[in-house]
């Protein structure tokens, strides 16, 4: 699931990627925090998982809805685009061999779009260009590419997750050599951001089987990293750690900020705070 940024005069959309090809939007009222479905897309058959997806207007929310990308599990990626009538397939093409876990935008470029998957791949697609060749292919990861965040505040830089234990910052300029890596302890299996742009340096994850973390980095005033460390370490789920994100509604503070995150075969989603 997630939220598409919309300017705090409409009613916000909640996207819904599912296991049996279908993507759902969700239109919340302000007044009652009422949810309605607006759109239900099928955009693979039904043995096909939707495994994530990322709306292209992080940075630039408006009263509409921005495009979509959504990756699934027999190897493809799907973007959709708005139109009067909500949102629409415009193209869905082959990215990678085996599961991609994850597609994400360049929130500074929306022409490109970044995936990573189970066939030890990193890609970049432009959107312009056609969908036969990628970008980049980096093939230089341990392990599956699970995870990938485009800093919403500090152009060119990506946060990359694996099933290797390790969080990588790249510059997108040069996405083949990290700037800097971390080691979780566990899978990283999502990667955000904090929304403050006070607290730029800190990147929360969900680490699988050890929990979640959030790791600061000492980012420099071009962008790049010169390391970082684990300032917080959350322990108490007891199954594997599959989703983390912080509040909004906190987006402008440099103090601790309310955390969601949940985990797999126990059912269990925990409230603390970072």
């Amino acid at each position: 699931m997630k939220w598409c940024h919309r300017d705090v005069s409409v009613n916000p959309v909640l996207g819904i990627a599912d296991s049996e090809g279908n993507v759902s939007l969700y239109e919340m009222k302000i007044d009652d925090k009422r949810f309605s479905q607006v759109q239900s897309l099928r955009i693979a058959p039904s043995h096909v998982l939707c495994l994530s997806l990322d709306w292209s207007n992080r940075r630039t929310p408006s009263s509409g809805l921005g495009s979509l990308v959504v990756s699934l599990s027999d190897g493809s990626l799907a973007l959709l685009v708005p139109g009067q009538s909500g949102l629409s397939p415009e193209h869905i093409w082959h990215a990678h061999d085996f599961e991609p876990w994850i597609a994400a935008w360049n929130y500074w470029d929306i022409n490109i779009i970044y995936s990573g998957g189970d066939d030890l791949k990193m890609k970049a697609w432009d959107i312009r260009s056609g969908f036969t060749q990628p970008v980049f292919t980096n093939k230089r990861f341990d392990a599956g590419v699970t995870t990938i965040q485009s800093h919403p505040f500090v152009e060119h830089l990506l946060a990359v997750g694996s099933y290797d234990n390790t969080v990588r910052l790249f510059d997108a300029r040069k996405p083949l050599t990290p700037l800097t890596q971390v080691d979780v302890g566990g899978g990283a299996w999502r990667v955000k951001w904090h929304p403050s742009k006070k607290r730029k340096d800190d990147l929360l994850v969900a680490c699988m089987h050890n929990g979640c973390k959030v790791i600061h980095f000492n980012l420099t005033g071009n962008g790049l990293a010169e390391g970082g460390e684990v300032i917080q370490h959350f322990d108490k789920h007891k199954s594997m750690a599959y989703g983390a994100d912080w509040s909004y509604t906190e987006e402008n503070t440099n103090q601790e900020t309310l955390v969601a995150s949940c985990s797999f075969y126990d059912h269990v989603l925990y409230t603390w705070r970072a």
